[in-house]
């Protein structure tokens, strides 16, 4: 559990983004992301793209790392 909450909180911290800017952004309650961010719980499937969208909103510079943080980086799997 908890590679996207990593990943999340990562890019809140680097981007300076509230977990409140996030949650209004999203549509969704702050205690989402916090439940995220502290991997208490993982976002569903459906969520991580609204987490990119959201990110997306705010900066898309955030989405973009938010999406390499989740996946990883290519090089990483070839070198496995």
């Amino acid at each position: 559990m908890g590679k996207a909450g990593k990943a999340l909180k990562q890019v809140l911290e680097t981007y300076s983004i509230s977990q409140n800017k996030l949650a209004v952004t999203m549509g969704t309650g702050r205690p989402n992301i916090h439940r995220w961010i502290n991997e208490m719980t993982d976002p569903v499937a459906d969520k991580l793209l609204e987490i990119r969208d959201a990110l997306r909103k705010i900066n898309p510079a955030a989405a973009d790392e938010f999406i390499r943080l989740y996946l990883g980086d290519a090089n990483d799997d070839q070198q496995a």
